[in-house]
């Protein structure tokens, strides 16, 4: 189990999103010990983890680090415990960082500062058993000195300029995105800045953020919560410190401020929900219309018919940011399905199976369109066992047709399949005749939701509405 998969399971054991931080101000070792002991004793209950500050451990010298080992193996199992040191450096001196706070100091997690490059974090992020939360969009009142700075991607070919009035934050969140290959990387964006949290959550909308600034810091806490979490109400981890710590009952303010958490949760869930459902598609709509893997006008289809909308998802591998951003949309639906492997149907499907293998890191096999003749004689490639679940991704739904052969030849090499996964469903039968052979389709966006979608952008007229519209109705 990754550091986040433990996390996530606290947060839905109790039922809490709250991060507890201690950040102790006793003046000698014993003092510190004492005070974080008893802030643990009084808060375990209602803390989804914990977050031990270096600097005050550190400021005590040798005694001090004696103290924050003692104060993390004292939070009780099973609550993670987050060390709070924003390391960030190369070669040997990010090694022994790395060492001193898992194996040396036993924490779960770490926060890091990314601007040496993703070079300095990997020895952190190699270790898939341990999270590393990266300094995205602090919560300190000069933050904006460089993280707000807009920035422009340099894109190698053809030495084209992209992404106009991007942040450095939404960079670094973009970044995060494609370190995350072990799924234990999460930011860390604070609650004084609930727009730049919407724009970070809207770059990385499947990672776990790290929240600060709630309370002494002046976040607003149902703005923060409003702006970042993600559709299964999770993915928010909102650290209070001073405000438990120095209450006259700190495990009182420790529910308290769990049940207001949760208040907010419960209250906008619904609403959360939709609006991240509408912006992932008005963003699908756009990256289809960007990539030309939709066209307008007349085309001859492999039937003969003459169609006046095109899809060519095979496009999405000259585009690597929207590829990435379709990998994540399927990851969203893939979230919710129970299965070993995936298997991408050949030939468009592939890269796109790739991508979500990379985004999820999950393995991948898929069914060759001709045995082979030579070598194994393989038609699966890729390693599986026997018995195991599998849920097919494929780019488009048509009639799903196509669909049942690579479902064959996966059923025949003892894997099972329950479920398949596409971009887009035409809406031109391939669900209910999936339905009929016992298999469930599940597709991203339906054409029509995204024909509507272009329609309200501007992105078509309303004779070409019309037109296509009429065409899927016949």
């Amino acid at each position: 189990m990754n550091f986040f998969d433990a996390l996530e399971q606290r947060a839905k054991q109790i039922d809490s999103l709250l991060c507890v931080g201690i950040d102790p101000r006793g003046t000698d070792a014993a003092a510190v010990r004492e005070e974080c002991f008893r802030l643990i004793d009084a808060t375990a209950a209602y803390a989804c983890a914990f977050k031990p500050n270096s600097a005050f451990f550190e400021a005590l010298g040798a005694e001090g680090i004696t103290v924050l080992h003692d104060v993390i193996a004292h939070v009780p199992g099973g609550i993670p415990v987050i060390l709070d040191a924003k390391r960030g450096d190369i070669a040997d001196t990010t090694e022994a960082y790395a060492k001193a706070a898992f194996d040396q100091l036993g924490a779960h997690a770490i926060t890091l500062s990314p601007y040496l490059g993703g070079e300095a974090l990997k020895p952190f992020l190699s270790r898939s058993d341990r999270g590393a939360f990266v300094l995205c969009k602090t919560s300190n009142p000069g933050a904006d000195e460089f993280q707000g700075s807009l920035i422009q991607d340099a894109q190698s070919a053809g030495s084209r300029m992209q992404e106009a009035g991007r942040t450095l934050y939404e960079m670094v969140a973009a970044h995060a995105q494609a370190w995350n290959t072990n799924g234990n990387v999460g930011l860390v964006v604070g609650a004084t800045d609930p727009q730049a949290l919407a724009r970070v959550r809207s770059a990385a909308p499947d990672l776990w953020f790290l929240v600060p600034g709630i309370g002494a810091q002046g976040g607003d806490l149902q703005a923060s919560l409003e702006a970042g979490l993600r559709p299964d109400g999770l993915g928010l981890l909102i650290n209070v410190s001073r405000a438990i710590a120095k209450a006259s009952d700190p495990g009182a303010a420790a529910k308290q401020m769990r049940d207001e958490i949760n208040l907010v949760r419960s209250t906008y869930s619904v609403t959360m929900a939709a609006r991240s459902t509408q912006y992932a598609l008005a963003q699908l709509a756009r990256d289809l219309i960007e990539s030309a893997c939709v066209r307008f006008g007349q085309f001859k289809l492999k039937s003969g018919i003459m169609s006046p909308i095109y899809l060519d998802l095979r496009r999405l591998v000259t585009h690597p940011r929207i590829l990435r951003r379709v990998a994540q949309a399927y990851a969203t639906k893939l979230r919710e399905l129970n299965f070993d492997r995936i298997a991408g149907i050949p030939y468009a499907a592939l890269p796109i199976a790739t991508a979500i293998a990379l985004e999820m890191n999950r393995p991948l096999i898929y069914p060759r369109r001709e045995a082979k003749d030579y070598g194994t004689k393989a038609v699966i490639e890729g390693d599986f066992n026997a018995g195991e679940t599998i849920v097919v991704i494929d780019d488009l739904a048509t009639t799903g047709g196509s669909k049942i052969e690579a479902i064959q030849k996966l059923e025949e090499a003892s894997l099972k399949v329950r479920d398949i996964v596409v971009l887009i469903d035409r809406g031109q039968g391939a669900g209910p005749m999936l339905a009929e052979a016992g298999y469930q389709l599940h597709a991203v966006a339906a054409l029509p939701e995204l024909l509507d979608e272009w329609r309200r952008s501007g992105a078509i007229s309303r004779e070409q509405f019309e037109e296509v519209k009429q065409f899927l109705t016949r």
